[in-house]
């Protein structure tokens, strides 16, 4: 999936509801950052949403977890019979007769 950029052509209407004080609290903002609302809101709710969508993506590991981790991705590869049967399986969605 790929991110949001800030230059890209706005072709979408997103309607939301507010109260009047975060109305008020998101146009002082805005105005403070040199912002219209709508690239105010548009600029916060992204940086958010890539934050969630990090979490989710990346990990942070200790010294101990990432000795750990690449001594995992250095191990040869070990055999897998099954999962070999596996791949030779005609796909799932091609078995109907």
């Amino acid at each position: 999936m790929a991110l949001s950029t800030p230059d890209q052509r706005r072709d979408r209407r997103l309607q939301l509801r507010a109260t009047a004080s975060e109305e008020e609290l998101f146009k002082v903002a805005a105005a403070r950052q040199g912002l219209n609302l709508t690239d105010f809101i548009l600029r916060s709710a992204r940086e958010k949403a890539e934050q969630a969508l990090a979490d989710r993506t990346r990990f942070v590991l200790d010294d101990k977890q990432w000795t750990a981790f690449m001594a995992a991705l250095d191990r040869p590869a070990q055999a897998k019979p099954r999962l070999r049967e596996l791949f030779k399986e005609r796909h799932v969605a091609k078995r109907r007769p």
